[in-house]
């Protein structure tokens, strides 16, 4: 089914719609007056050999090429069903104040930075990637997407901010993955999330109750933790020591069949989505024909003139 896309250029058709008009008047008029001349042998004989209906070729011809150049400025276009990849991947940065602690060089959020930006450009294309940043709540920075420019500077420009609600991050996740549209397909998409702290929850759900629900959504979490157990932070003007809590983001990835890392190279990463399979969805997408309407009217214009020089030896 053809719409259009900007479908008050139809209008344009009008003052087609009206030469078209006048032609036929035109014509018509043409005929009465030749009605009128009662002595038709003489006209035989003074008048060449008509061109009959080819006379009306070209100015046929030239009108048709009008209609379609008018219908094509309103942009034509037919639905096509775009197939979609629906598998998804969320990253989960923690930006607790302890997150500034310099045990990991430059700091820990900075080297959380660096591995997910790694991640983000070894993933397929093909795979939604949403961010979720979290310290005392959890917030969608990018909702699941295939634009990775947008992923890429909301990692830059991740803050810190006070608490950490570990468990909250994993809930806010799975939420993100509900949100991919079904797009015609009858499963949930397949997913994983990727979580990057130095542990410790300190606000929010707990991180067992964040390990059942991510099970129970077949989603592994996989973890990545950043940190030494000597790792101090100065806030508001104390140091404070904030040692790393391997056992609860360990516990977090085995419950879920995730992975665990400490330091993970971009090969070993890319074991969290290399079986996490595929989910192919539809979206109906508007395809622009309007080349096709100009092609047409191109070849009209043409056929017009060509008709007019080989019967009148005028260009129309």
């Amino acid at each position: 089914m053809i719409r259009f896309m900007q479908p008050w250029w139809l209008l344009t058709l009008l003052p087609v719609l009206a030469l078209a008009a006048g032609y036929a008047w035109r014509q018509r008029h043409r005929r009465a007056y030749a009605m009128r001349f009662t002595n038709v042998a003489l006209l035989r004989t003074v008048a060449p050999k008509g061109l009959g209906w080819r006379r009306h070729a070209a100015a046929t011809a030239f009108l048709l090429a009008l209609l379609a150049l008018a219908t094509g400025m309103a942009r034509p276009a037919v639905d096509t069903r775009e197939p979609l990849e629906r598998a998804t991947v969320m990253l989960a940065i923690d930006v607790s104040l302890s997150m500034q602690a310099d045990d990991v060089a430059p700091n820990r959020l900075e080297a959380a930075q660096e591995a997910a930006k790694q991640f983000v450009g070894e993933l397929p294309a093909s795979y939604n990637l949403g961010l979720v940043s979290f310290a005392k709540s959890a917030n969608v920075l990018v909702p699941p997407t295939k634009d990775r420019d947008a992923v890429t500077t909301a990692i830059d420009g991740l803050t810190l901010a006070e608490s950490t609600a570990t468990g909250e991050a994993v809930f806010t996740c799975l939420e993100a993955i509900r949100s991919v549209p079904a797009d015609g397909a009858t499963d949930i998409p397949p997913a994983r999330i990727v979580l990057l702290s130095d542990g410790y929850r300190t606000a929010g759900r707990s991180v067992e109750e964040a390990a059942a629900a991510a099970q129970a959504a077949n989603v592994p979490v996989s973890t990545i933790a950043f940190g030494t157990d000597a790792g101090q932070v100065d806030i508001n003007g104390q140091p404070q020591r904030v040692p790393v809590d391997r056992l609860a983001l360990a516990e977090l990835a085995e419950t879920t069949d995730g992975y665990f890392y400490e330091a993970a190279s971009v090969s070993e990463l890319k074991q969290v989505y290399q079986d996490m399979g595929s989910s192919i969805g539809f979206r109906t997408e508007p395809r622009e024909i309007t080349q096709w309407y100009a092609g047409v009217a191109l070849l009209l214009a043409l056929c017009a003139g060509g008709l007019s020089l080989l019967w009148t030896s005028r260009m129309l």
